[in-house]
């Protein structure tokens, strides 16, 4: 069996009970830093936590090699760690859709993911969000694009950003924004920092102020918002320190 197991946002203590059972008994263990990382730990960390030799495996392994790792998994029950929720990347949804067509049984072990974790920091409501995006290190329109069809059906959109070659800020993210098109800058946004640790940062204002906001280390994620829901714009401004003219998109 190929067992999917999530790590949660910040170290090897996010890890649920279940998951880390499971990887305690599994007959090879694996972690993948590709699609998200584990800020707050490291490889050696959670090989002391879960008590196991665990094999780092790279994007190659996940996707065009993935093959070695679904053989493996037709005799034996191989773990995949995975940071954040194992189902939110789409790189999991294929490898496990992929070993499904060729036979092999899978598992998943949900664990706390950066999309139920902004709303818990921001007090935004899940139900408003639309489509999420990735903002790139390659400028792409596509974000703009995802923002604007959410914004047409009063939709706040959730902004992944770019992980390699190295984890981008928010400041990074917006000056790339408002290259593409600097009219998003005047856009309220909220900022969060390292998600599920014991110092995250969230600050919402304008996107063109955001920029010049000290979030500190990565992780970084960004929320642009639609129309708020009065206590949305409420939890904003205890919350997030939200500038009073934020009033401006409350309904």
């Amino acid at each position: 069996m190929l067992i999917f197991v999530g790590m949660g946002l910040w170290d090897e203590r996010d890890i649920s009970c279940k998951g880390l059972e499971i990887a305690r008994k599994a007959d090879e263990v694996y972690v993948e830093f590709y699609t998200s990382k584990l800020m707050g730990t490291n490889l050696e960390r959670i090989e002391e936590f879960v008590g196991r030799k665990i094999v780092e495996l790279s994007r190659s392994d996940l996707e065009e090699n993935c093959v070695w790792i679904i053989e493996r998994a037709k005799e034996r029950d191989v773990v995949i760690l995975i940071p954040g929720d194992p189902m939110i990347a789409t790189t999991h949804s294929a490898l496990k859709y992929e070993a499904e067509r060729r036979g092999v049984k899978t598992r998943v072990v949900n664990a706390g993911s950066i999309i139920n974790a902004v709303c818990g920091l921001t007090g935004l409501h899940n139900y408003k969000f639309g489509k999420s995006a990735t903002v790139s290190w390659i400028k792409s329109k596509t974000p703009i694009d995802v923002i604007n069809q959410n914004l047409s059906i009063n939709a706040h959109t959730l902004l992944f950003l770019d992980l390699h070659p190295k984890p981008m800020t928010i400041k990074d993210a917006v000056e790339i924004l408002m290259d593409v098109e600097s009219g998003v800058g005047d856009l309220f946004a909220v900022g969060i920092a390292r998600a599920g640790s014991e110092n995250p940062v969230v600050k919402c204002d304008r996107m063109k102020n955001l920029k010049d906001y000290d979030f500190g280390e990565p992780l970084h994620v960004m929320v642009v918002l639609a129309k708020l829901h009065f206590m949305e714009f409420d939890c904003l401004r205890l919350f997030a320190q939200a500038p009073d003219e934020l009033e401006e998109i409350v309904e």
